[in-house]
C-alpha cells in the first residue's frame, strides 16, 4: 500500500484521538464514584432490611399490645360486675357469696398478670420503635451520602462525556482527510492491536511495541519509498517514518 508521507504522519494525530478516547472511556469505566456508589447501595439496601424488620416488629406488637390492652379491659369490666354484685348480695346464699368472692379475687390475679404481660409488650414496643427512628435516620444518612455520590459521578461523567465529544469531533475531521484504504487499514490494526494501530519510528524504534528495529530491518525501511506504507516487523502496525526516526 502507498500513502503520501503527510498522510501517513497525519495517521500520528489520529492515533493521538483515538489513544484519548481509549483513555476517556477507561477514566469513564474507573470513576472511583461507581465502587463508592455500589458499596453505599449494599450499606443502604442492608439498612432498608433492617429497617422494614423494626418496623414490621413495632407493627406486630402494637396489635400484640393492643390485644393485650383489650384482655384487661374485659376482665376489668367483669371483676367491676361482680364486685358490684358481691358488694349488694341481694338473693345470694353465703355459699354463692363465697364463690363470688373467689370468682373476684381470681380476676383480681388475672388482672395484675394481664397488666404485666401489657407491661412487657409495650417495652418491647418501646425498644421497637427506639430500632425504627435509629435505622430511619441511619437510611436518610446513607441515601444522603449515595445522593453525594451519584452527583459527583454525574458532574464527572458530563465533563467527560464533554471532552469525549469534543474528541470525537476533532477524529472526524482528521480521519475525512486520510485515505480511505489508509484509513480502513489502520483501524483494522487499531482494533486487532489493542487501540493502536499506528506508531511513530522514533531513534529506530517501534512506539507502538517499543522495540527497537534490528540493522536488517532498518536497511528494508531506508530503502522503501516514502510513500511506501511500511509495517513493523514485530507488532505488524503502520510503522510512519519522521525526520526523527532515526535512518
Amino acid at each position: 500500500m502507498n500513502a503520501a508521507p503527510a498522510d501517513q504522519i497525519r495517521l500520528l494525530d489520529l492515533q493521538a484521538l483515538d489513544t484519548r478516547l481509549g483513555q476517556l472511556a477507561h477514566k469513564r469505566r474507573s470513576l472511583p464514584e461507581h465502587a463508592e456508589i455500589q458499596a453505599l447501595e449494599g450499606d443502604l439496601a442492608q439498612h432498608r432490611d433492617l429497617l422494614v424488620a423494626a418496623q414490621t416488629e413495632e407493627s406486630d406488637t402494637a396489635r400484640e399490645q393492643a390485644k393485650a390492652e383489650q384482655d384487661v379491659d374485659q376482665v376489668r369490666k367483669r371483676a367491676a360486675r361482680d364486685q358490684q354484685r358481691l358488694d349488694s348480695g341481694a338473693g345470694m346464699t353465703p355459699k354463692d357469696l363465697e364463690n363470688l368472692q373467689h370468682e373476684v379475687a381470681s380476676l383480681a390475679k388475672r388482672q395484675g398478670d394481664l397488666e404485666d404481660v401489657v407491661l412487657e409488650i409495650m417495652e418491647r414496643r418501646e425498644a421497637a420503635q427506639e430500632r425504627v427512628t435509629e435505622l430511619t435516620s441511619r437510611v436518610e444518612a446513607v441515601q444522603g451520602k449515595v445522593d453525594a455520590a451519584v452527583a459527583r459521578r454525574d458532574e464527572a461523567l458530563a465533563e467527560i462525556d464533554a471532552e469525549a465529544a469534543k474528541v470525537t469531533k476533532e477524529r472526524g475531521i482528521v480521519a475525512d482527510s486520510v485515505p480511505a484504504d489508509l484509513l480502513k487499514l489502520y483501524d483494522k490494526l487499531r482494533e486487532k492491536e489493542g487501540g493502536v494501530g499506528a506508531a511513530r519510528l522514533y531513534q529506530r524504534r517501534c512506539e507502538g511495541c517499543r522495540l527497537e528495529l534490528n540493522i536488517t530491518e532498518l536497511n528494508e525501511v531506508r530503502a522503501a519509498a516514502a510513500d511506501a506504507v511500511v509495517r513493523c516487523e514485530n507488532c505488524r502496525r503502520i510503522l510512519v517514518r519522521t525526520p526523527e526516526s532515526g535512518l
